[in-house]
């Protein structure tokens, strides 16, 4: 049963086995794909274009929507080809590239949701010193750091998934390799895998929602402060796009923690991964362009009036 020399493949079974499904899965999926890259790509060009916008807060953002693309791009891509195939496989390679690829985009958006977390914390509570403290060179440190623990992260799993044998029994009941489905297929013993999974997992997603809720604590307790309502108004605005992207992110994150937990059927728990792999990626660029007054009354308008228009 146990194949110590390695693997050649995996077999993805997906959401469901069901042809009739097939392609119903395959249109929506790939609108929801198309819908996150462009979104996401029109939010960076909307950002790059005008010189207004080059502030620490939509630095941030921009990197944020190119993270959503990656993220969807590891995953949906490689569905849609085994749909449009009608086949299951995954080469032993390509799963623990996209194990690791899951885990570093998966981590960066959390820092990235520190980060921005952060630079409101500073804009709110320190308005005086914003342009001081967010400088730069805090701004590039900040994405640096998210980028050398994300891709530590990622190594450090995907080199422990390498020391693992393999059964017979190599079916995936997921439509993307996740690291602890991958985890429980293997025949040897996966004691250390599995402590440093909810050792690494805790830390490096603890850490970051405590900044997060640390930041809006202080940042509700000056606003308290404030005796013009107009001022706590525009404070809660100026915040109130991102409190809806790290509530969507978390919330989604949570609610499949807790199916995981409840339900014992493993395709349940991949249909839930989808509301934190694909969904919030693809809602990040409306709630920022529809919440964000300078987004979409000015930049964005900008940028369409730009697009010559062939009739």
């Amino acid at each position: 049963m146990e194949n110590q020399t390695g693997v050649a493949e995996f077999l993805l079974l997906g959401l469901t086995e069901d042809p009739k499904w097939q392609p119903l899965l395959f249109g929506l999926f790939l609108t929801m794909y198309l819908v996150t890259v462009l979104g996401n790509l029109l939010i960076i060009l909307v950002i790059s274009s005008d010189s207004h916008l080059h502030t620490p807060m939509y630095f941030f953002l921009s990197h944020l929507a190119f993270t959503d693309i990656c993220f969807t791009t590891t995953t949906i891509p490689k569905m849609l080809v085994n749909i449009q195939r009608q086949s299951k496989s995954i080469s032993y390679t390509g799963c623990l590239t996209q194990v690791g690829f899951v885990l570093f985009f998966a981590c960066l958006e959390n820092f990235l949701l520190a980060a921005m977390a952060y630079d409101r914390y500073v804009a709110i509570c320190q308005p005086l010193r914003y342009t001081v403290i967010m400088n730069p060179y805090l701004c590039g440190l900040l994405i640096l750091l998210s980028l050398t623990i994300s891709t530590a992260d990622a190594l450090l799993h995907s080199l422990m998934v390498l020391r693992l044998s393999f059964c017979t029994d190599l079916e995936i009941p997921h439509f993307f390799c996740e690291l602890a489905q991958v985890i429980k297929l293997a025949c040897s013993d996966t004691l250390i895998n599995n402590i440093l999974v909810y050792l690494v997992a805790s830390i490096l997603g603890g850490v970051p929602l405590l900044g997060i809720i640390f930041s809006y604590i202080q940042i509700v307790s000056s606003t308290r402060r404030m005796s013009s309502a107009g001022g706590k108004y525009k404070a809660f605005s100026t915040c109130g796009s991102h409190l809806s992207v790290v509530s969507l992110f978390y919330g989604t994150a949570f609610g499949v923690y807790i199916s995981s937990a409840v339900t014992h059927s493993p395709r349940d728990t991949a249909s839930a991964s989808v509301m934190y792999t694909v969904v919030p990626p693809m809602l990040n660029p409306f709630i920022y362009s529809l919440r964000n007054k300078n987004i979409k009354g000015g930049a964005l308008k900008k940028l369409i009036s730009r697009i010559p228009f062939f009739l």
